[in-house]
């Protein structure tokens, strides 16, 4: 076992950081149910397959960013970083806020689901709601506030989950998706006759075109999810190998869960019945599958949905924390506790998912105003693969992937761009808000703008340099544990 330049252990193998990308697929839990209900199960499947061929290719490039920076944590917003850097400083920071965004507001998301499965199982007749003036809030917005507060009380004493922990709760959370989507083809319970394809429903070329493009804009906050893979190549063991491999299965088996689950559920409970009721969508699945045991399986869900928000609520912490600690964001963030935990930043967050939870108030708000930030560090992430390889040609690269994907690469941008575009501007066309979560998502990245300049002219008083110099190579290469050559990634070739 070893230890990187910056102090991270090398103590992760490709299975540990596919393990910890386990957590993805339960994103599904949360976006799924409106999905079907607004587009049916069969455009569901689609579009997911769509968004999660898109991540793995995405995950190959990020595959070759990573090994070029192996001892520096933070994933695609540090690629984007390092790339435009010398070209638009403030860009890192948009990237870095973007991508906090994108992690850090999955716990409202969680929240709101976990609080939907309790109530639909346990509390039917609860039907009571309070206007916020934006939102209906209701008890299932209360059981995951309470839930928020607790995974925050937890982590700030420094409880945090560990590998093995996300080993097991991704296992559980594959067990309960395989009983969905295999369950009703063993009781017979499966009828293809409820599933549909909605997206014609207008009944105009463009309309169904534009309804597909904003459901693969929320899809992608689940799907590309995988690459936080990269986010722990300085803890890799071998990174060369481990890197690519854990984004690679990562993405397959993402793409796996996500075209099969909605088929499961559309075929067992059917589409019409989720549209009317999208949040007892799970309850009603397991009573048709597994009849009286569908209590103690929507406890399960929500065991291992609270799990994921303890890591979420880990990552998203230290992910601020880290923005703070690069001189990108006010000073006050980049603090530890006396147990080593960033709880100022946590809290941050903390706050944040309660008033998301306040005054947006459903799932696919809160990951409309997500998405608008992680969609733009993506962008500038993949289109910082290009610049990178043109203005840092003699980098070492580890893992370096062949000529052809320059143009891949390129196409990536513009289809993320052309989904971000369009997500933003029709927020009402999957029914998840309007100019109210355009404000937030915008809101958001304009903040780290003006973060960014107060902690260089007032708190760290250097000036506001919007163009900072980056070296274009490195005296000594990086070498990445493990000097045998492997195979690699289609087009890759992996240097000794």
């Amino acid at each position: 076992m070893g230890e990187s330049s910056e102090g991270f252990q090398r103590q992760l193998t490709w299975r540990d950081g596919f393990a910890i990308a386990l957590v993805i697929p339960v994103g599904i839990f949360a976006t799924i149910g409106p999905a079907i209900a607004g587009i049916g199960a069969w455009a569901v499947a689609a579009l997911f397959a769509i968004a999660c061929l898109v991540a793995l290719a995405q995950n190959y490039i990020y595959a070759e960013l990573a090994a070029m920076f192996p001892d520096k944590p933070g994933g695609i917003a540090l690629y984007a970083h390092e790339a435009w850097r010398r070209y638009f400083a403030p860009i890192g920071s948009v990237a870095a806020f973007g991508y906090w965004a994108g992690w850090a507001f999955a716990n409202s998301v969680f929240a709101l689901t976990l609080g939907q499965l309790i109530q639909a199982e346990f509390f039917k007749d609860s039907t009571w709601t309070i206007s916020t003036g934006t939102a209906d809030v209701g008890l299932a917005h209360m059981i995951g506030i309470g839930c928020l507060v607790t995974v925050w009380a937890l982590n700030a004493y420094g409880i945090r989950p560990a590998v093995r922990l996300n080993k097991i709760l991704g296992l559980l959370a594959v067990g309960l998706m395989a009983v969905l989507v295999v369950g009703p083809f063993l009781t017979g319970d499966f009828d293809a006759g409820g599933l549909t394809w909605g997206l014609g429903a207008e009944g105009q070329a463009w309309g169904g075109l534009r309804l597909a493009i904003v459901f693969l804009f929320i899809f992608g906050w689940t799907a590309y999810g995988t690459e936080i893979c990269a986010t722990f190549a300085p803890e890799y063991r071998d990174q060369r190998r481990d890197t690519s491999l854990s984004l690679r299965y990562a993405g397959l088996f993402t793409l796996v869960v996500a075209t099969t689950l909605p088929l499961g559920l559309g075929g067992s409970v059917g589409d019409a019945a989720i549209a009317k009721d999208p949040g007892a969508m799970y309850a009603n699945a397991f009573d048709t599958v597994i009849g009286p045991a569908s209590g103690l399986v929507t406890i399960l869900i929500c065991a291992s949905i609270y799990l994921v928000m303890n890591s979420c609520t880990a990552d998203a912490g230290r992910a601020l924390y880290g923005i703070a600690k690069d001189d990108m964001t006010i000073k006050q963030l980049n603090h530890l506790n006396t147990r080593g935990v960033p709880a100022r930043a946590m809290f941050c967050d903390l706050v944040i998912n309660i008033l998301m939870l306040l005054f947006v108030g459903n799932v696919l708000a809160i990951i409309f105003t997500a998405n608008v930030g992680y969609f733009v560090a993506v962008c500038f992430a993949l289109s910082g693969f290009i610049l990178l390889r043109r203005d840092r040609p003699g980098w070492p690269r580890p893992i370096r992937l062949g000529s052809g994907w320059m143009p891949i690469a390129a196409l990536l941008v513009l289809f993320n761009v052309v989904l971000l575009v369009v997500g933003f501007l029709n927020p009402g066309d999957a029914g998840y808000g309007g100019a109210t979560e355009q404000i937030i998502g915008v809101g958001i990245l304009a903040l780290s703008l003006l973060l960014f300049v107060y902690r260089r002219l007032v708190q760290d008083r250097t000036g506001l340099r919007l163009r900072e110099d980056a070296p274009a190579a490195v005296s000594t290469p990086a070498e990445a544990p493990g000097s045998a050559a492997l195979p690699g990634p289609a087009g890759a070739t992996l240097l000794p």
